[in-house]
């Protein structure tokens, strides 16, 4: 139960946003209260063991480390460190009947001869080294504005100062930009994907989505690196709940809020344990439950596009590329049926309404960077994970019908494990592990999972479609815009009810950005 009846601040959602939120603020000495519906804090960014009797910590939803600015580390005083990954990505085909692949990573020197293997000449490879130079510059100027009250678009333009960069980015679809500086199919695709996770759209999609995805994925850090974090996703949640605990904040789960009422300088916040009063509240949930605690029309409907699958395997499985070790191309991001021409099809099939008939993935294998989340006995025996996330997925193609549900989720797992298994010299099936029940470990959670366990409209990983990095007067939810909220990107139609997840602007993936911004905004208001 709280201990109070009353709040200077009410965080409704005890995900890692929300936590960084409560443990600024009490820091600077407000009484903070957050509640979670689950009987556990963290959301998306959590550990759990998914397999019966088998001691294995996975990062069940929310897997890597970029966005997470080093700022709010340092100013909580997280225990929290993440690794690098020695390899970028390794992504496999076949060329003239031979298995072989392009490998990203283990020094300049080996991924340029990668390219030259691969494409028989240098031009990608100096093609690649020029774009992803021009992505860090822009990274080096993009990621510090994100903890930074909001800029305008011209204000981010000026900071970007490139007007080629800014006019291939942000104002024409990244399609344009990959086709005039690639010419090789694969290599296309690999760029391409950073565009495309958790978002359905084609290369050229004219309302520049894709674009917006992009630009969150290569801009983490200031590098674009997506890092492990040791111990897991939770470690960073639960290194956020002991500094919000240490500051003084309360946290309360099992407890769903069930409604919001506001007159714009107070609040009261209704739960199951009944009503709190608070001056400000901060919502880290989606718009979508924003909307249905205020009692308020819904936005327009969110959508997610993904296949999630987590596994636990007695050994990393053979690939037919005798090239490359599967330690190395396991490591960083295994791009699977990610063509450039491969994507192209995957959305078009799914947008007609069907599975697509070679679903494209990405893997990466947690456990090679830190064996942490294993227990000591499966490190000895040689156990490994792997994480598959699924692109053109989207929520459309399931059904709410539960049985219906599991069939098309089943097809579509079968047919991505199958276009895995097109690369490896073994079946994948024979190096999964099995539970205590004496099932393969092995989970999948379409967009429909993810809404009913996470409340994630649609199953939309950022909430909503992600925003460019700057102000968008047009965004109603912006409220006054000379507002301390609508400074920071975080308001909502009411002044003292604040937007801390990741469908306030600069949201979406596991960065603490929202909550640190919300927070920001409450203490510039004093």
């Amino acid at each position: 139960m709280p201990e109070r009846t009353s709040y200077d601040a009410v965080i409704v959602g005890g995900g890692h946003n929300g936590l960084v939120a409560a443990a600024y603020l009490a820091r600077a000495g407000r009484s903070v209260l957050v509640l979670e519906r689950l009987d556990h804090t963290g959301g998306a960014a959590v550990s759990s063991r998914a397999f019966a009797g088998v001691d294995a910590r996975l990062s069940r939803y929310s897997y890597l480390v970029s966005l997470l600015p080093p700022k709010i580390v340092r100013d909580l005083g997280l225990r929290f460190a993440v690794r690098k990954r020695t390899v970028s990505s390794y992504t496999p085909t076949v060329r003239d009947g031979r298995p072989t692949g392009l490998l990203v990573g283990g020094g300049e020197a080996r991924t340029r001869t990668a390219f030259a293997e691969l494409t028989g000449s240098d031009r990608e490879f100096t093609a690649w080294q020029g774009f992803y130079g021009t992505t860090a510059r822009l990274a080096e100027r993009v990621f510090p504005t994100l903890t930074e009250p909001l800029p305008t678009r011209a204000a981010l333009r000026a900071t970007v100062d490139d007007g080629a960069t800014w006019h291939a980015l942000f104002e024409r679809p990244l399609g344009e930009v990959v086709e005039e500086t690639f010419t090789d199919d694969l290599v296309r695709g690999v760029v391409l994907t950073d565009a495309l996770i958790g978002t359905f759209a084609t290369a050229h999609d004219p309302s520049l989505r894709q674009n917006r995805c992009f630009l969150y994925h290569v801009i983490g850090g200031g590098t674009g690196d997506w890092d492990v974090p040791i111990g897991g996703m939770g470690a960073l949640t639960d290194a956020l709940a002991d500094a919000a605990r240490r500051a003084g904040a309360e946290i309360v789960t099992d407890c769903s809020v069930t409604g919001i009422a506001t007159d714009g300088r107070s609040a009261e916040v209704t739960c199951e344990q009944g009503t709190l009063g608070a001056r400000r509240v901060l919502v880290n949930a989606a718009p979508r439950e924003l909307a249905r605690l205020l009692g308020e029309a819904p936005p327009p409907p969110a959508e997610g596009a993904q296949l999630k699958v987590n596994m636990l395997l007695t050994r990393l499985p053979r690939l037919r590329d005798t090239g490359v070790d599967p330690r190395e191309a396991f490591s960083g991001t295994f791009h699977i049926a990610e063509g450039y021409g491969q994507l192209e099809s995957a959305y078009q099939q799914a947008a007609s309404g069907t599975l697509p008939a070679s679903p494209p993935s990405e893997i990466y294998c947690h456990s090679l960077t830190d064996p942490s989340i294993l227990g000591a006995d499966l490190v000895r025996q040689g156990y490994q994970t792997l994480t598959l996330f699924g692109l053109h997925a989207p929520a459309r193609l399931f059904t709410a019908d539960t049985a219906d549900h599991a069939a098309t989720r089943d097809r579509l797992l079968a047919a991505t494990l199958a276009e895995l298994d097109r690369h490896l010299a073994e079946p994948l099936a024979d190096c999964l592990a099995h539970d205590a029940d004496g099932r393969p470990c092995i989970e999948a959670r379409s967009p429909l999972d993810l809404d009913r366990e996470l409340g994630l409209p649609g199953g939309n990983i950022f909430h909503r479609d992600l925003a460019f990095p700057y102000a968008d007067p047009s965004d109603e939810a912006l409220g006054d815009a000379r507002s301390a909220p609508a400074r920071w990107g975080v308001a909502t139609t009411h002044p003292n009810v604040l937007l801390c997840g990741a469908g306030a602007v600069r949201g979406g993936g596991v960065s603490g950005i929202p909550g640190h911004n919300a927070a920001m905004a409450v203490l510039e208001e004093g």
